[in-house]
């Protein structure tokens, strides 16, 4: 026999074995589609800076939703000298499941920096 033989007779067992291997895929198309987490995060500071020109800070909280996602993004609203004076806002953005920006409104608006008000009965 050839190495030509050999070579082809080779492949071929190979593509056979290939095709009987099950398939381990179990993801739906759904979740195949799904942007990964730190994709949503860049996307929702891209967009909300695009639609309010201001830059986010941080993401202070990041829920999953049945419809996609809940975020609250703080950006600086009014910088201001010292820094400690400056105006910070939180605001809560809304995602659908491609991480496209559905909707977003300002929860709070307040100075760098001073601390969340103690709530009654609070230490």
């Amino acid at each position: 026999m050839s190495n030509t033989e050999n070579t082809s007779q080779s492949q071929s067992s190979r593509e056979t074995q290939d095709s009987q291997e099950p398939q381990n895929d179990t993801r739906s198309k759904a979740e195949e589609r799904r942007p990964a987490l730190i994709e949503v995060l860049r996307q929702a500071r891209t967009q909300l800076t695009e639609l309010t020109g201001l830059a986010p800070e941080s993401v202070t909280s990041f829920e999953q939703t049945e419809d996609g996602w809940v975020l609250e993004v703080e950006v600086l609203e009014l910088a201001r000298v010292p820094d400690t004076m400056s105006l910070m806002a939180s605001y809560q953005v809304e995602l659908d499941g491609d991480g496209q920006l559905t909707g977003y409104r300002r929860v709070r608006r307040y100075e760098r920096g001073r601390a969340d008000a103690r709530r009654p009965g609070g230490r």
